[in-house]
């Protein structure tokens, strides 16, 4: 096989996914990331269907499956914190909104990059650091750092999430790939004095606000989830970001006093206007986009970990059956990852509006939904969102 110099911008999941079999085959890699190192902890994430079938095809389930986090289910609660309607985790085969199979992304992450560390020794990081421009050329592709000297690669991957910086750098500017949902999140990690007793609980407020908890493998604070409707236009500063939280759910009840309290001081506070990534194709000359870089979906349909996990495999796998070959192989990648990735962006049944649902009869409806999701007819339309994870018959990569 012809060994090739590789770029991979991005360190969360894709990245290191692509890295660890790319360098299996022998390819030169090199990882840049604009952390100053790999970044731990992070919300959960879902290891399903054909996302799942990836890690056991990696030799990753055992130390996956250590890491498991031990969840009993979803459960709807007022403001007062009492519990309504639940969804088991055991519920759609175990592969339903919360499934039998979810991590940490950090945890995930590090598996991912012990694994690298383990069987690719060589595999360079360019921490603290971007791609600020490529100029690609018969063969190859120029690229800028901010930091680091200029290099040459015979393929960048782009894995580096919605913000992408080889997607703004090869495919153009946000505004003409990016399409937002209507939903602003705030993600981070906080102490509350609610035993959440193993659920994932959340409770739905007038005018599109969402208020979330769920357990933490370590038990160690609660991932927290602020949500409200709507976009910005601009980008916010930190302190903008949380008085937008502060103003919107200070009159809330249940545990939300103490998570605006708790966001200022948490060290992984994340904050994100939702929005696809929609492009005609993920590859341009020798760039190649890979998870949410090229197809995010949103974490509203519970998909984008399989989508990288599933691009990683695809990509890598196409580039070792070209030998060498990457143009051939990248048209590959596209072909067979088309299909799948059209499935899979399409959001849930009544999408943001039924996750988000903003007046007294839209409330009362998603409780309703809850109710009866388990139960036919509602169960078969829900089943269809969860069994997408399946929806592509992997290729066999030797």
């Amino acid at each position: 096989m012809t060994q090739l110099r590789i770029l991979i911008s991005g360190a969360s999941i894709a990245g290191p996914a692509a890295a660890l079999l790319l360098a299996r085959q022998g390819h030169d890699v090199t990882i840049v990331e604009r952390a100053s190192s790999l970044r731990g902890g992070g919300q959960t994430v879902d290891l399903r269907g054909a996302g799942r079938t990836v890690v056991e095809r990696m030799g990753l389930t055992a130390a996956t499956d250590a890491r498991l986090l031990d969840q009993r289910g979803i459960a709807k609660v007022d403001a007062r914190g009492r519990r309504g309607a639940a969804i088991p985790v055991e519920a759609f085969g175990g592969n339903g909104i919360v499934s039998t199979h979810e991590i940490l992304r950090g945890d995930l992450a590090e598996v991912l990059v012990d694994a690298l560390h383990d069987e690719a020794p060589d595999v360079r990081y360019l921490w603290d650091d971007t791609v600020t421009a490529i100029r690609q050329r018969d063969g190859g592709a120029d690229v800028e750092f901010f930091s680091a000297a200029d290099d040459t690669f015979d393929l960048v991957i782009g894995a580096d999430g919605l913000t992408s910086a080889v997607r703004r750098a090869a495919f153009g500017p946000d505004s003409e790939t990016l399409r937002p949902i209507g939903l602003r999140y705030a993600w981070f990690t906080a102490d509350v004095d609610e035993d959440l007793d193993g659920w994932y609980l959340m409770h739905n407020a007038l005018g599109g606000r969402v208020v979330s908890a769920r357990p933490s493998r370590t038990g160690a604070g609660v991932k927290a989830g602020l949500s409200i409707r709507g976009s910005d236009a601009t980008r916010r500063s930190r302190e903008e970001q949380y008085r937008l939280f502060e103003e919107t759910f200070g009159d809330l009840g249940w545990i939300t006093p103490q998570l605006l309290t708790a966001m200022r001081k948490a060290d992984d506070w994340a904050y994100n206007d939702l929005a696809q990534v929609r492009l005609d194709g993920w590859t341009r000359g020798r760039v190649a986009l890979v998870g949410d870089a090229g197809y995010c979906p949103t974490p509203l349909t519970g998909l984008g970990t399989t989508l990288a996990l599933v691009g990683a495999y695809v990509l890598a796998g196409e580039l070792g059956g070209a030998a060498g070959d990457v143009a051939t192989a990248l048209q590959r990648y596209d072909a067979v990852m088309r299909p799948f990735v059209a499935r899979t962006q399409a959001l849930p049944p009544s999408g943001v509006s039924g996750y988000a649902p903003k007046s007294r009869i839209g409330l009362a409806l998603g409780e309703l939904s809850y109710r009866t999701m388990n139960h036919f007819p509602a169960k078969q339309i829900f089943a269809s969102q969860f069994e997408k994870a399946d929806g592509i018959d992997l290729p066999s990569y030797a």
